[in-house]
């Protein structure tokens, strides 16, 4: 017999299975889907009491009300200025909402992203990480990263990414991760999703107190694996 996993559980169950139990009370996990985010984190010290976090925007969802706004001009700079349009209107709202009710910022020290655009922002941004299931990220990075999205575009193919690896092995490696991440996510996706992300990370660059943030890349296996585990009887 298999439960029906409501979001709630889901967000529990994925952060149990992707957070280290080292730091399972002090990191908030934010998953960006193609249709909302959900997340949350523990705030007693224990794996009963969740903290849910929700959003109605995910990657998809951004990009979709973005291509509303267009009109007839098909070009990437007319898409960026109405992305941040969309971003700084009614998303831009819900998303410092969420956070503030949350209170996540006081109880966490460390942000953790995952999701689709998590993963393939981490496989283009540091493709010599390829073997790394969690990669460190600032926001100044990000920043410069969906600007590199913008302007170069034709950097991000699996050939450019990888061309300063040295290892062959690596190098193939990180070629492979890279043309899956294009595979997924063309220009417009990874504006839209880099987007969101930076609105939601943009939360927490607090000026007195710094947070630390991770992209997570395996992400989807995370709450099944936590679901199986206590099933089994596992904690």
């Amino acid at each position: 017999m298999v439960e029906i996993i409501d979001p709630l559980q889901e967000a529990r169950l994925s952060h149990i299975g992707i957070v280290p139990e080292e730091r399972r009370y002090n990191t908030f996990l934010i998953d960006i889907g193609s249709g909302n985010t959900k997340g949350g984190y523990f705030p007693n010290g224990n794996t009963k009491d969740f903290r849910l976090f929700q959003l109605t925007w995910g990657t998809k969802s951004t990009a979709n009300a973005t291509e509303k706004r267009v009109g007839n001009d098909n070009g990437i700079e007319n898409f960026s200025r109405n992305l941040y349009r969309v971003l700084s209107g009614d998303a831009a709202n819900e998303i410092v909402y969420a956070v503030n009710v949350s209170n996540a910022y006081n109880m966490s020290d460390y942000v953790a992203f995952s999701g689709g655009i998590a993963w393939a922002t981490a496989t283009l941004m540091y493709p010599e990480l390829a073997d790394n299931p969690v990669v460190p990220v600032t926001y100044d990075e990000l920043l410069k990263f969906r600007e590199r999205i913008l302007k170069n575009y034709t950097t991000l193919s699996e050939k450019q990414v990888a061309a300063s690896i040295a290892d062959e092995n690596d190098k193939q490696l990180a070629m492979l991760e890279a043309k899956r991440a294009n595979q997924v996510f063309d220009q417009r996706s990874l504006l839209a999703g880099t987007g969101l992300l930076i609105n939601i990370m943009r939360q927490f660059e607090g000026v007195y107190e710094k947070k630390q943030f991770y992209l997570v890349k395996n992400g989807q296996v995370g709450w099944i694996s936590a679901y199986v585990n206590q099933s089994l009887g596992n904690k």
